[in-house]
This record gives C-alpha cells, sequence and structure tokens, in this order.
C-alpha cells in the first residue's frame, strides 16, 4: 500500500496520482463512491456489470429459486410478505 499527499483545489477537486490510476485501472469517466467517517474518507471505485455478468447473476438467482421450489408465480407474494414485514 502506498500512500499519497493529494491537494484539494478551490473548486473541491482532487487528482488521483497517474500510478494510482493505473495501477487499478481507473479511467476518464470512472465513477467512485466515497464514504466519510470522522476525519477519514475512503474513495471505492465502483464497477458497472456487463450484460453477461447481469445475465450470470440472473441463472444464478433462478437456480436459487428452482433449488427451494419458488415459481414465477410466487414472486408477487413473496414481494407483499416482505413489504409487511418492514412494515412492522
Amino acid at each position: 500500500m502506498s500512500i499519497d499527499v493529494l491537494t484539494v483545489s478551490s473548486k473541491g477537486q482532487i487528482v488521483l496520482p497517474a500510478e494510482m490510476r493505473k495501477r487499478l485501472s481507473i479511467g476518464s469517466g470512472a465513477k467512485l463512491a466515497a464514504y466519510a467517517s470522522d476525519d477519514v474518507i475512503m474513495l471505492k471505485l465502483i464497477t458497472i456489470p456487463t450484460e453477461r455478468d447481469f445475465s450470470e447473476r440472473l441463472d444464478e438467482a433462478r437456480e436459487w429459486a428452482a433449488s427451494v421450489g419458488y415459481q414465477e408465480s410466487d414472486v408477487n407474494d413473496i414481494i407483499k410478505e416482505v413489504r409487511r414485514k418492514k412494515r412492522l
């Protein structure tokens, strides 16, 4: 792990060092989430799933649903039950 000192511009902007951007594959237009706690700021790279990633997760969810006996017709009832529990 390396530590870099960054300077905040008059517009509140910072520049991530080139070596850091390269190592983390952060290109122009990349999205970062910023978390703040007391005097600590943490940045987390947000990676948008590809269509293939989404399709794979959907297939996993379908396999799980089938393994526990859920069918598509059960979805509305499950949603209603979760919402009911949240209101309690």
